[in-house]
């Protein structure tokens, strides 16, 4: 299993994280579908569950909270890209032209975090390790295997991530009208066009996890109350579908084709 050993590059996306209306409920319905274990965490931590897949820390599952007088966020899945330095990654986001949400704070002895909006809207979140420094298990059955950032302005895009993070965007190789995100030499994420989304899709990152079979995974989803966005179907990088969990929350899933 690949497991990961050692803390993420700088722009790497390491972590995600959904927040629930009804946080048992998503915890049953991921824990049926992927075989993720996660119990409601400490009060300290606002009751936020860390998943494990086969005893190695794969996602987070909170419960949704808003300020008084806010409206509750979306119940969507969160990408967090790495960082040595939290502040540091703050101050370049605001100067490239990004939106705080939710400024750089401590989460206990685990790290520090923050949440932004890229300029063209897309919400991530940043992650700075402490003790924790995110997914122990990755590209995996059941596990995270891709971010990928759906944007109407891609070079706004790469001036952005790049400016802030350092990440490098190139056109991937064998696929029209998309780019991978590079760290290192790396691809370690891809940016699609919003513009294959459904008409009024605003700008947003999507969550892909593996699954040994996309079409029985499906089944599986709809039989839980999920709704499917995008029947399974076949592309470059191996057979995938789109769908939301019963909470509305989208995220992608996919059966990569053998390396």
């Amino acid at each position: 299993m690949p497991e990961v050993t050692t803390p993420y590059a700088t722009g790497t996306p390491c972590w995600v994280d959904l927040m629930a209306q009804d946080q048992q409920a998503a915890l049953d319905f991921y824990r049926d579908l992927f075989g993720w274990q996660g119990q409601v965490g400490p009060a300290e931590f606002g009751g936020y569950a860390v998943c494990e897949l086969n005893g190695k820390p794969s996602a987070g599952i909170g419960p949704a909270m808003a300020p008084e007088g806010m409206p509750t966020p979306p119940t969507v899945w969160t990408s967090y890209l790495s960082t040595t330095d939290a502040q540091a990654t703050q101050d370049a986001i605001v100067g490239a032209g990004g939106t705080l949400l939710v400024p750089a704070m401590d989460v206990g002895e685990l790290g520090r975090m923050l949440i932004a909006a890229d300029p063209q809207g897309a919400v991530f979140g940043v992650w700075q390790p402490g003790e924790f420094f995110g997914a122990r298990v990755v590209n995996e059955s059941g596990a995270l295997t891709w971010n990928e950032l759906h944007t109407s302005d891609v070079p706004g895009a790469t001036a952005f991530y790049g400016e802030a993070f350092g990440i490098e965007v190139q056109p991937a190789q064998g696929a029209e009208q998309y780019w991978e995100l590079r760290v290192g030499g790396r691809a370690v994420g891809g940016v699609s066009l919003l513009a294959n989304d459904p008409p009024g899709t605003p700008a947003h990152w999507l969550t892909y996890f593996a699954v040994d079979d996309v079409d029985s995974t499906v089944d599986a989803l709809v039989k839980h109350r999920g709704t499917v966005l995008a029947p399974p179907f076949d592309m470059v990088a191996g057979r995938m579908s789109v769908v939301t969990d019963p909470q509305g929350a989208p995220f992608a899933v996919i059966t990569p084709k053998p390396m």
